[in-house]
């Protein structure tokens, strides 16, 4: 299993933003909990999604800019299937 070592500074912001969409998901939970309106919910639902997204673009830019980036400048090229199938899915 390959891994990406990242700068404990790096680490930190990643974790920091995971912690604010987990309490955004608690969030919603008691939300639910005390019936709160459906298109409150919603709007709430839809900040997590785009946090998540944000995370995630942001995390996928590293990717290119340094993992894969590194792989092609040692001539290993099936990265490139490797981004084609990250960039098949829905991200």
């Amino acid at each position: 299993m390959e891994k990406t070592i990242r700068s404990e500074e790096s680490k930190r912001k990643i974790i920091s933003r995971l912690n604010r969409i987990n309490g955004q998901i608690n969030g919603i939970k008691n939300m639910i909990e005390e019936d709160r309106y459906c298109n409150d919910v919603l709007i709430q639902m839809r900040a997590v999604i785009n946090s998540l997204k944000n995370l995630s673009n942001d995390i996928l830019e590293e990717h290119l800019r340094h993992c894969l980036l590194n792989k092609i400048k040692k001539g290993d090229l099936s990265v490139i299937d490797e981004i084609d199938e990250i960039l098949k899915r829905e991200i």
